[in-house]
């Protein structure tokens, strides 16, 4: 056996072997932790009609990151891979490291939005959208350029996540390099609309931001979501803030995810899934196992979200047991 195939070889054993010991740890009605075997990273966890979907990053150098599975599953503990829903062969201008993927369903499509080539200013990347009549794709490239290229408010155009408000608009919001921006979006999705006062980009970064950010509403509340940290680091998790706006303002009220080191370190770049018709919600998000030091070893998990009884978030307990699983 030549090196590199033995060298590849022990590390998938040993990855699935540690995998097999966590679903251990579960019972027969848990989903185990992680929940998807394999490398992957900054899960967006969406259901569409009675399937959980799950779009994450394939965790590996960015040479490698060059195109995105996703993940179905009825109950929240058997997935099934769709492989290669989207690559960079389907969007010329991406050349590496897509990843951070964020979906929606408008009418009878599927928008899938991801972040390409790690963009500096004066290079070519940024944020783009694939489009499907399926969930698992295939995806082709909607607008055969980026979104959005442009570094704005000192906002790298990166881990975008999108979401219609109350009144049917949709928003964008995004940003790397410790700075956050909304915008709105034309409805076909083409586009970028002005706000009513002309602006294109509002900045809405709260204190400690970093990257990836998520937004729900729960009781008329915006839950405004970020990690904070190194994303290779112990210190790597995630804080949020309450308004009555989707511009904020939005304060930081706390950590609610974040590493355990007698369960798994890094824990951060998060979404959330509400069960329809139950005051019922979820994390869905990755970490580093015990004892891993290579920064790409990141793996999907899930566990509960609750609220206390001023709406806000009790942290997080990250688990090898994950949650029950689900009709």
């Amino acid at each position: 056996m030549h090196t590199r195939k033995r060298i590849l070889y022990i590390v998938t054993f040993v990855f699935l072997s540690s995998h097999a010991w966590s679903q251990q740890q579960a019972t027969a009605h848990q989903t185990g932790n992680p929940i998807i075997a394999g490398w992957y990273a900054d899960p967006e966890a969406v259901v569409f009609g009675k399937t959980t979907w799950i779009y994450p990053t394939y965790s590996a150098p960015y040479k490698q990151q060059v195109f995105l599975d996703a993940f179905s599953s009825t109950n929240l503990k058997n997935w099934q891979i769709h492989h290669r829903i989207i690559d960079t062969a389907a969007v010329k201008w991406a050349k590496k490291a897509m990843w951070a993927p964020a979906i929606i369903k408008k009418g009878k499509l599927y928008y899938l939005f991801f972040s390409a080539n790690d963009v500096h200013p004066g290079e070519i990347g940024g944020i783009g959208i694939g489009v499907s009549d399926k969930p698992e794709g295939p995806f082709k490239d909607y607008l055969g350029k980026p979104l959005i290229g442009e570094v704005q408010n000192g906002a790298q155009p990166i881990d975008q996540f999108v979401f219609q408000d109350k009144n049917g608009q949709y928003y964008m919001i995004y940003g790397g390099w410790q700075h956050c921006n909304i915008v709105r979006l034309k409805p076909d999705l083409t586009g970028l609309l002005p706000f009513p006062d002309g602006s294109i980009y509002k900045e809405i970064t709260p204190k400690d931001y970093v990257e990836g950010p998520f937004l729900f509403i729960r009781n008329n509340k915006y839950y405004f979501m970020w990690s904070e940290g190194g994303w290779t680091g112990p210190n790597y998790r995630v804080a949020y803030a309450i308004s009555d706006s989707p511009f904020g303002p939005f304060e930081r009220i706390g950590t609610v995810l974040q590493q355990d080191t007698a369960v798994a370190t890094s824990a951060g770049h998060h979404s959330v899934i509400h069960l329809p018709g139950k005051d019922e919600w979820y994390m869905v998000y990755h970490r580093r196992p015990l004892g891993e030091t290579d920064a790409n070893h990141r793996v999907v998990c899930i566990d509960k979200v609750e609220f206390d009884e001023k709406g806000l978030i009790k942290p997080v307990k990250i688990t090898f047991e994950g949650v029950e699983k689900v009709r």
